[in-house]
């Protein structure tokens, strides 16, 4: 069992630890979500993966192109 300054300095560490691994996640997904689908507003990572969301939910509509 630690006293006094190691375990002031162990509780420091595991904190630092244990912050820097939250919220990575979530920033990774923020950027990689880039394309966003005008009819529903659901974010996706690329345009192969939109074209792919329109023909399972909006089979109806032609997907936007590239540019736009």
């Amino acid at each position: 069992m630690t006293r006094g300054k190691q375990k002031l300095e162990a509780q420091k560490k595991n904190a630092e630890k244990n912050q820097k691994s939250k919220g990575s996640q979530i920033e990774a997904r923020a950027h990689g979500l880039q394309v966003v689908c005008p009819i529903c507003r659901a974010q996706l990572a690329n345009q192969n993966q939109l074209v792919d969301h329109y023909a399972s939910k909006h089979p109806k509509e032609k997907p936007p192109s590239n540019s736009g």
